[in-house]
C-alpha cells in the first residue's frame, strides 16, 4: 500500500490539539464526509486489476470482491427502505444465535456474489451519492432508535444516528484501507477529509478510555492530540493507529481500547 496525498489540497501544519476541542460530527458534515468517502472507494475500485479481486484482505473471511460486495450491500441497505427491511430480516435469520451484524454482512456478500467486478463498481458509483443524501434525510425518530452492538466483548446501546453519521463512513474508509493494503494500490489520504475522520476516531477513543495521553499520528491524515497531563506518549502511523483500534492490528497500553469501525 502506498499512501498518497491529493496535490489539490494544501499540506496541514501539525499542531497539538486538546481532545476536548475536537468537535463531534454534525449531520451536514457527516453527509459531506460520506459523499467524499463513497467517491474515493469507487475511484480505488475502478483502478483494481483483474487479479486484485481475488486477493485476501485483513478480514480473513473476505477477499477483495467479497469486501467490495459488503461495502455495496451496506450502501444499498440505507439507500431505500425496502432494501433496509430486507437486510434486517435476512440478517437476523442468518445470524441465528450469533451477532446480528455478522448475519447482515453475510447476507450482503452472499446476495451479491453473482455480480461481476464491473457490476459492483457501477452499482457503487450509482448508489454512493444517493445514500449520502438519503442518510442525511432520515427522520429524527428513526435516528433516535436504539440498537445493540458489541465492542470489545461488551454489549453497547447505540442510537441509529451514530450508525448513520459515524460508523457507516468509518466502515467504508477502513475497507478502502483494507483494499489498498491487499492490492498494493495507492491510498489517497488528505488532511481535510481523512484527517477529520481520524480526529473523530481519536476523540471517541479518548472518551472510551478516559486516560491522559499525548498522541502523535504521522502521515497526511495525522496530527497531534493531548488529553489531561499527557502522561502516556504514543507516536504511530495514522493508518496503523486506526487498524489497531479496529482490531486489525495489536496494540499495548491505551491502544488495547477498541473503537468501532
Amino acid at each position: 500500500m502506498t499512501v498518497t496525498q491529493d496535490k489539490k489540497e494544501p499540506e496541514m501544519t501539525v499542531t497539538s490539539t486538546p481532545i476536548e476541542q475536537v468537535p463531534p460530527l454534525d449531520r451536514g458534515e457527516a453527509a459531506a464526509l460520506s459523499a467524499v468517502e463513497n467517491a474515493r472507494i469507487v475511484e480505488l475500485m475502478r483502478s483494481l486489476r483483474p487479479e486484485d479481486w481475488s486477493k485476501p484482505t485483513d478480514c480473513p473471511a473476505w477477499d477483495v470482491k467479497a469486501m467490495a460486495s459488503h461495502v455495496l450491500g451496506g450502501m444499498e441497505a440505507f439507500a431505500t427502505l425496502p432494501q433496509f427491511i430486507h437486510q434486517m430480516r435476512a440478517g437476523k435469520k442468518a445470524a441465528g444465535d450469533g451477532p446480528f451484524i455478522d448475519g447482515m454482512t453475510a447476507v450482503q456478500v452472499l446476495e451479491r456474489a453473482h455480480l461481476s467486478p464491473e457490476d459492483i463498481v457501477e452499482r457503487l458509483a450509482e448508489v454512493g451519492p444517493r445514500v449520502s443524501r438519503s442518510r442525511q434525510r432520515v427522520p429524527g425518530l428513526f435516528r433516535r432508535m436504539p440498537m445493540k452492538e458489541e465492542v470489545g466483548g461488551i454489549e453497547e446501546t447505540w442510537r441509529m444516528g451514530y450508525l448513520l453519521d459515524v460508523i457507516l463512513t468509518r466502515d467504508t474508509w477502513m475497507h478502502r484501507v483494507d483494499i489498498a493494503r491487499a492490492t498494493g494500490l495507492p491510498l489517497v489520504l488528505t488532511p481535510e477529509h481523512d484527517g477529520r475522520l481520524v480526529a473523530d476516531v481519536v476523540a471517541e477513543w479518548a472518551r472510551r478510555h478516559r486516560r491522559p495521553f499525548t498522541l502523535t499520528l504521522e502521515g497526511p491524515a495525522g496530527g497531534a492530540y493531548t488529553n489531561g497531563d499527557g502522561s502516556e506518549a504514543i507516536a504511530l502511523d495514522t493508518v496503523e493507529f486506526c487498524r489497531i483500534l479496529s482490531v486489525r492490528g495489536a496494540g499495548t497500553g491505551l491502544l488495547v481500547q477498541p473503537v468501532p469501525f
